[in-house]
């Protein structure tokens, strides 16, 4: 197979963990431009600078290797969500907080977030069920912050829950999609949602 242009050049033998590192980055590459379909093996391999038989070792197919890419993007938008949610008790800044987590995900480096929102595996039942854990995580993290603060039952907070993360989702994918980016900064495009959401969310008094 004729290497691509910018096929990484093969060279020493790496730690086992830092050849995971470069193969799942040279399958990032070919999967987000080419989605799960038309991606294949020989291309992530030469991408990488490996031949197939070490991708294999590694990872025994193309869709196990796309689900540990899967796993490592979600699990890292969780944990902004957390990390956004536990960094003040100010509930309007961990409203902007929270936006701005997810906004930052979807225009961080690498389109990562096309793995997670919009895969053309959505259908396939462990790619559906990660995407659909990720989203429960956040909202489940979103729900417990409103009942401890308003007393609203489980299943209220939880649904508000995940408003606010559909809401923050799809707006985010909206404004970096929509080519809104080169009219509306990404931090005008945060505050704008997250006054949206707090106008709403804010209407729940709080009981302590």
């Amino acid at each position: 197979m004729t290497a691509t242009p910018d096929a990484r050049p093969r060279g020493t033998r790496l730690p086992r963990l830092a050849r995971r590192r470069q193969l799942l980055g040279a399958a990032q590459e070919v999967f987000v431009a080419q989605g799960y379909h038309a991606a294949a093996m020989d291309e992530i391999a030469e991408r990488a600078g490996v031949s197939k038989p070490v991708l294999y070792q590694h990872f025994p197919g193309k869709l196990e290797l796309y689900l540990a890419l899967l796993d490592e993007h979600a699990e890292a938008l969780v944990k902004a969500v957390r990390d956004a949610l536990g960094s003040t008790s100010d509930n309007k800044m961990r409203v902007q907080a929270s936006m701005q987590a997810f906004y930052d995900f979807v225009a961080g480096d690498g389109e990562a977030y096309r793995l997670v929102f919009e895969s053309d595996l959505r259908n396939v039942a462990p790619v559906r069920a990660r995407v659909e854990r990720a989203n429960q995580q956040c909202a489940e993290m979103i729900a417990q912050v409103i009942m401890e603060d308003t007393g609203c039952p489980q299943d209220e907070a939880h649904l508000l829950g995940m408003g606010l993360v559909g809401m923050a989702e799809v707006s985010a994918r909206y404004w970096l999609g929509g080519g809104q980016q080169r009219a509306i900064s990404k931090d005008t495009a945060e505050s704008i949602i997250a006054r949206l959401a707090w106008r709403g969310i804010s209407g729940f008094p709080r009981t302590n």
